[in-house]
Formats: C-alpha cells, sequence, structure tokens
C-alpha cells in the first residue's frame, strides 16, 4: 500500500444487478447482505441506484433499499447514487432523506443525479420527458431547492416546511456528467465524476470542478469521488472473467434494446455474437482498472494521482457473487481497510 492508496477513501456502488435464475426480490436481498460484508471489510460508504423498467436491474427505489441497507448496518455510510433529481420534487427528496438522516444519523449521504428514464415510455410514465434534463440551469435549481428544505432557506413555497428534513444534514453529492462538474462547484457541493475508462474527460471534468468550486455550508473545499469499475483477482485471466456478464449485458442492451440479467462468463464465451455486439462487447472490456493486487494497485496509484481524488468508488458488477466479494476483499487489502488487510 502506497501513501496516495492510503490517504484515499473506498466505497462501493451496488446496482442490484439481477442473474440469470435469480429474481429481483432476491437481488434486492443479496444487495443488503453485500452492504454488511462490506462493512465488516472496512469500507467507507454503500450506495445503490435508481433505474425504472430496466430488467436487469431490481434497484428502482433508492431511498427504500438505502434504509433496508441503513438497519441491516451500523457504521458503514449508507446513501444513493443516485436519486435522479428529475423524477422527483424536490420536496419529497428533502422529506425522505430527512427520514432517513432522522432514523440513522450522520450516516446518510444524498447521492444527486440529473439522468430520466432510458426511454421514451418510461419518460412518460414519470411524467417527464428529454426537456427535463437538456437545461443544466433547471438541475441547479432543483438542488438549490432541495438544499433550502434542509436549511429552511428555500422562498417558493413560502410557510411550507420539509419535515422532518428541516435542519438536518445529510450528506449531499453531484453526480457530475457533463455541465455537472460546473453545477458542483457553484453549488459547493461534493462531486462523484466517473467512468475511470474515460480518463481525459474525467480529469477535464475535476478541473473544471476545483477552479469553479466556491465554499458553502456544505463543504468548505472540493471533494473529488471517481467512479468505475475495479476487478481484482488471483490472476489477470480471473479479473477479466468478472468483467465479462455486464460487458455482454451491455452489448446485448446497445444491440437489441433490452437490458439482460448477467450470465455467466461460461455460456457467453460460447456465444456466437454479431460484429456489431462483438465490437460492443470488446469495448465493454477495456480500460477498466482490472489484474491482479500489484496491476490494480498500480493503476489506482495512477488514477488518484492524476485526479488528486479523495474517494474512489467502485461500481463492479458481475455473475458470480463469491469472485465479487472477493475482488472486494482483495481491493480492501490493497486499499489497508480494516478486515481486508489481513491482520
Amino acid at each position: 500500500m502506497t501513501p496516495v492508496i492510503a490517504n484515499t477513501r473506498f466505497s462501493v456502488l451496488d446496482r442490484s444487478r439481477t442473474r440469470e435464475g435469480q429474481d429481483a426480490p432476491e437481488a434486492l436481498r443479496d444487495t443488503v447482505r453485500l452492504a454488511g460484508r462490506l462493512e465488516a471489510l472496512g469500507y467507507h460508504r454503500f450506495w445503490v441506484s435508481e433505474h425504472h423498467s430496466v430488467p436487469g436491474v431490481a434497484g428502482s427505489a433508492p431511498t427504500v433499499l438505502a434504509a433496508a441497507v441503513a438497519a441491516a448496518t451500523s457504521t458503514i455510510r449508507v446513501g444513493t447514487g443516485g436519486v435522479m433529481l428529475p423524477n422527483h420534487r424536490p420536496l419529497v427528496v428533502a422529506e425522505q432523506f430527512g427520514v432517513l438522516e432522522s432514523l440513522f444519523p450522520g450516516r446518510i449521504d444524498m447521492g444527486i443525479g440529473r439522468s430520466v428514464g432510458f426511454t421514451d415510455g418510461i419518460r412518460r410514465a414519470l411524467g417527464k420527458d428529454k426537456r427535463a434534463v437538456r437545461n443544466p440551469e433547471d438541475f441547479a435549481v432543483q438542488i438549490e431547492e432541495l438544499l433550502g428544505w434542509f436549511t429552511g432557506e428555500q422562498s417558493l413555497y413560502p410557510q411550507v416546511h420539509a419535515l422532518p428534513a428541516e435542519g438536518l444534514r445529510p450528506a449531499p453529492f453531484v453526480l457530475a456528467m457533463g455541465e455537472g462538474a460546473d453545477i458542483a462547484a457553484a453549488a459547493g457541493l461534493p462531486m462523484v465524476v466517473g467512468d475511470l475508462r474515460g480518463r481525459e474527460r474525467m480529469l477535464r471534468a475535476v478541473e473544471r470542478y476545483r477552479e469553479g468550486f466556491r465554499p458553502s455550508v456544505w463543504s468548505d473545499r472540493p471533494y473529488v469521488v471517481v467512479a468505475g469499475t475495479v476487478a481484482v483477482a488471483a490472476s489477470e485471466e480471473e479479473a477479466r472473467r468478472l468483467l465479462i456478464p455486464e460487458a455482454w449485458s451491455m452489448a446485448h442492451s446497445r444491440t437489441r434494446g433490452v437490458f439482460p440479467p448477467l450470465a455467466p462468463a461460461e455460456r457467453i464465451w460460447t456465444l456466437a455474437m454479431t460484429a456489431k455486439e462483438r465490437e460492443f462487447y470488446e469495448s465493454g472490456l477495456r480500460g477498466h482498472v482490472q489484474g491482479t493486487e500489484e496491476q490494480v494497485a498500480e493503476a489506482l496509484e495512477s488514477v488518484i494521482a492524476e485526479s488528486a481524488a479523495d474517494e474512489v468508488l467502485v461500481t463492479t458488477s458481475t455473475y458470480d457473487r463469491d469472485a465479487l466479494l472477493e475482488s472486494f476483499t482483495r481491493l480492501a487489502r490493497i486499499a489497508g481497510l480494516g478486515a481486508g488487510t489481513g491482520s
């Protein structure tokens, strides 16, 4: 473990991916169990995500799932990566996080993003359309309103209060895509940026964020979380095997419009892919932080040194949950986290 890695926090985002032969309820229960295991390994925070009408993803109600995770753990920070603010009224989001912070004080993170549904049908069902995310200024206004419900300073709705949120302080984060870095900087909030494969774009966003950051009651300095896939195994081949299910799932969705459950690598190896499927599949395997502990430590050292990141948020998904947990255990050892050190 190097000083650069030792001074960096490590956290995990789990998307509650379903697997072949497994239904969505089981995937959600697996997410809760995984949080407990990562807490024991010493990870800093555990986040869940928001997706709607995606067959391969069970996590559609992140604040509900975060409550279950927080109830099943005791020390790890718990939050969302993230709640998609254009899908919700800021008052309702504030109330939900107010309840979470009341029940689990000092442990709740409020990660906020600006994506809406993947298809026109989903967007219509949510009461939104693409215009909901076209103007970044709208997202900035939504964030300002959301934070105002906690401070009691929102002025759009006189004599209306978000209870029990008002006066509480769950930790807010902005998931930065495109203009998100500027929005996070102007609001004085921590920023989550990914993924690790788009290194140059990521570094440009981090630079813009730091240059434009304005201290706020929420954060007196810039705080950068870099997010992406990290796969650690005993060999390069085993680490690559961890990436195969997600790479195929993404290729399938890009070519057929359906995001399927994760399949075992052994079955994917036997598939006859079209040229386009193969192109997307091979692309999905490239650029991640992967390999043996020594190789991953070297790659992380480079990422963290280049970005001066305060934290790494690992977003790895794979079919084999035992192998995934082993990868997290090896990463904990690399980072010198609690039980992950083997001491």
